[in-house]
């Protein structure tokens, strides 16, 4: 199934890939990773200075995780879902005390790493180290669905028929499979995309099944999380006082930047078990030693 999809992907992505750092030859293996978790739920274009900040502080692993975990939480800044951050910096201690240091090629291994999941390990496996590994983000997804099921969306998580589409598609070869799973994603976050494909610029376009149906409407479509006035709009508010102070801050701090008491206590107690604020023995809040 993979050879008459194969080198139109490719040869498309030869020619329209993003110049991208974490895509570079001598990108480490350290900053796919940064990359792929920075890069989960959020634009490329919000990653990509956060992400020269944070590699220009922490170039190796042994680096983050000589820090305290409150100055990943601090360095995250507004990138959003900042659970990231700990689950970097954890990540980072983990690869200092078991791996040397390095992060490791091993599929299995990367899985076992405090907050890395199966796309992510893959992602990892693929882009930093070649090998033959489904990568199955929403855009691949995506490109999946119209391509082979000829529906407009996926369902809400991959099912395990996703994933055995996925193997089935990849090349037999390891550092090709790479490619081709990195092409296959660029495809859809540039041209299959979910609110404006571009089917005319598809390289896939004679073989997709959605195009071919008249591209039919889902019945559900995906919509858009509301943020204004949410729990987690006051987290980030919270979060973001303890980011910009020196030290501890008071109650009363952050009671200034959120009206309504029932939601700022709801948010603050999300905070502190999520690990990203500490309580301390004086009544105040801080980041995370």
């Amino acid at each position: 199934m993979t050879s008459r999809y194969l080198e139109p992907v490719l040869g498309w992505y030869a020619d329209h890939a993003r110049d991208l750092p974490w895509r570079a030859p001598d990108a480490s293996p350290w900053s796919v990773l940064v990359s792929e978790i920075m890069l989960q739920q959020t634009p490329v274009a919000r990653v990509l200075p956060a992400y020269r900040d944070w590699l220009s502080r922490w170039p190796t692993p042994a680096d983050l995780a000589a820090v305290p975990a409150g100055e990943a939480v601090r360095q995250w800044g507004r990138l959003g879902y900042p659970r990231r951050a700990l689950r970097l910096h954890e990540a980072a201690r983990t690869l200092t005390e078991r791996h040397a240091g390095h992060v490791p090629p091993s599929y299995d291994a990367l899985l076992a790493l405090p907050g890395i999941g199966r796309y992510t390990a893959a992602a990892v496996a693929s882009f930093a180290f070649k090998q033959r590994y489904p990568v199955l983000d929403t855009n691949v997804r995506r490109v999946m669905c119209r391509l082979v099921s000829g529906a407009e969306f996926p369902g809400r998580t991959p099912s395990a028929a996703e994933w055995r589409l996925a193997e089935s598609l990849l090349p037999a070869e390891p550092p090709i499979a790479a490619r081709w799973s990195v092409g296959v994603m660029e495809l859809g976050a540039l041209v299959c995309t979910a609110a404006r494909p571009r089917c005319a610029a598809c390289p896939l376009a004679g073989e997709c099944s959605w195009l071919r149906a008249g591209r039919p409407p889902a019945a559900m479509r995906p919509v858009g999380q509301r943020y204004e006035g949410t729990d987690r709009q006051c987290r980030g508010r919270l979060l973001a006082v303890l980011r910009d102070a020196e030290g501890p801050v008071t109650a009363a701090q952050l009671d200034a930047v959120w009206p309504t008491p029932i939601q700022r206590a709801r948010a603050l107690d999300g905070l502190v078990a999520d690990g990203l604020v500490d309580t301390l023995p004086d009544g105040q809040f801080a980041l995370p030693c």
